[in-house]
């Protein structure tokens, strides 16, 4: 259990430290924008965590600096040829204002075209898009959900969808729920499937200990791959509403 979180600044580098009932220290620099935070064992003392992190300064400005060179969309105006993604494949958007319901669909492969109200502000388009991605991506994890937790003999007792700024899931152990990042709607299919089975493996195995990779190596050969092109993949300048 998390007993305290604080931040720090090291060498010019905002460092978020969260200590916790755990065996080894876990550093780690987080995409879209390089949050760096640290799990720490209680039993460790604050001079060896601050150590720890002035030895990897220069492996975290690297990472950063990584994270700052993608590609990165230009921001959605939500018009007319505008680039947007879905399952890692680009599609360009065609706005129609009708007088119906709004929707959106997949037309030719490479086209999303957006049915909206008459006069329907960004905001308002934003949110048919948004929609439409949650409904998209509940749909994709559904089937994941199903095979995997069969295959892994576990169960869980939720999952949901959120925003997260620095993970593309997380999984509560203790209660059995597993929580999936939107953005991953925009993701090839490899890479949903690849979070999906390392969250549910969590259920199994806590840490990303010497078991837990074993074991992502045999259920997910590539899982290696699909980890760095998430990390390549281009990110969002805002994210949808």
């Amino acid at each position: 259990m998390t007993i305290e979180s604080r931040r720090l600044s090291i060498g010019g580098v905002a460092v978020e430290i969260v200590r916790k009932d755990i065996k080894n220290l876990h550093l780690g620099v987080y995409p879209p924008g390089g949050h760096v935070r640290v799990a720490a064992p209680l039993a460790v003392s604050d001079e060896t965590v601050r150590l720890a992190i002035v030895d990897k300064l220069a492996w975290i400005r690297r990472q950063r600096e990584r994270f700052r060179a993608q590609p990165r969309q230009s921001r959605r105006e939500m018009i007319a040829r505008e680039t947007h993604y879905f399952q890692g494949r680009r599609y360009r958007l065609r706005v129609l204002e009708r007088d119906a319901p709004p929707r959106v669909v997949i037309r030719g492969g490479a086209t999303l075209e957006m049915h909206v109200r008459p006069g329907a502000s960004v905001e308002q388009r934003w949110a048919v898009l948004a929609k439409w991605y949650r409904e998209q991506l509940r749909a994709l994890v559904t089937p994941l959900l199903d095979k995997w937790q069969a295959a892994l003999k576990v169960e869980i007792a939720a999952w949901g969808i959120k925003r997260m700024r620095t993970k593309w899931g997380s999984c509560n152990s203790g209660a059995g729920r597993i929580w999936l990042n939107f953005e991953l709607v925009k993701k090839p299919p490899r890479c949903l499937e690849y979070i999906v089975v390392h969250e549910l493996l969590h259920l199994r195995h806590r840490h990303h200990d010497s078991h837990f990779v074993a074991q992502m190596d045999q259920l997910l050969p590539a899982w290696r791959r699909a980890r760095e092109e998430l990390n390549r993949e281009p990110l969002a300048d805002v994210q949808l509403r």
